[in-house]
């Protein structure tokens, strides 16, 4: 079992961590602002279940693979920096709803969801850091290391998603506001998509 005093350390640190602003931040309050809590919180979800993905990977050993090949890290980059850029030229160029009092959105709760988990999974220093960040807090001496990973883990999922959902609910809120507005509604396409973009970037030209 992990030592009470470290699990509080790596808790304060964790809570510290997901709620500075970062591209999962970015993306939910995107997809919140642009179609709703509902959507925001799907892609809360999406990173959320990303980060279980990628816990699996450090735990089992994976991690260390990408780690270990640099064909394979870029390769995994540059896929994860395309899809970013790809969602966010689809957003950049869709069309505003017609008609905005029936409340019509961009993007679906499913869509959102999905890709949110797709663009965490391909995101190779997501990898990275669940490999190097976790084991820091991992003792051979007080039980099964594998355990201890888990649990770290899920205690690191459970504070992202937390955060998530909080930027999710701010962020709907307004984008609720802004969406009464027409004209508003035909730019928040090409905010978004550009914050899309710049995340896609940003991954793309990330060294190891």
């Amino acid at each position: 079992m992990i030592d009470p005093a470290t699990l509080l350390t790596y808790v304060a640190i964790v809570t510290g961590f997901v709620f500075i602003p970062g591209p999962a931040t970015l993306l939910t309050v995107a997809r919140a602002t642009s179609s709703g809590t509902k959507v925001g919180l799907a892609t809360g979800a999406g990173i959320a279940a990303g980060d279980v993905i990628h816990t699996i990977m450090a735990t089992i050993g994976i991690s260390a693979i990408i780690a270990a090949s640099a064909t394979l890290f870029s390769l995994i980059k540059f896929a994860g920096a395309a899809y970013l850029i790809y969602l966010g030229l689809r957003a950049f160029l869709a069309k505003a709803p017609a008609d905005l009092s029936a409340g019509q959105v961009p993007m679906t709760a499913s869509g959102a969801f999905w890709q949110a988990i797709i663009a965490e999974v391909l995101n190779p220093k997501t990898a990275l850091f669940f490999l190097a960040f976790l084991p820091q807090f991992v003792d051979p001496a007080a039980g099964h290391v594998m355990v201890q990973l888990s649990i770290l883990g899920a205690v690191f999922v459970t504070l992202g998603l937390v955060s998530t959902v909080v930027f999710a609910f701010g962020a709907g809120g307004l984008g609720a506001m802004l969406r009464r507005y027409p004209a508003v509604q035909r730019w928040q396409g090409k905010v978004v998509g550009s914050i899309y973009c710049a995340l896609g970037l940003r991954l793309a030209f990330q060294s190891r």
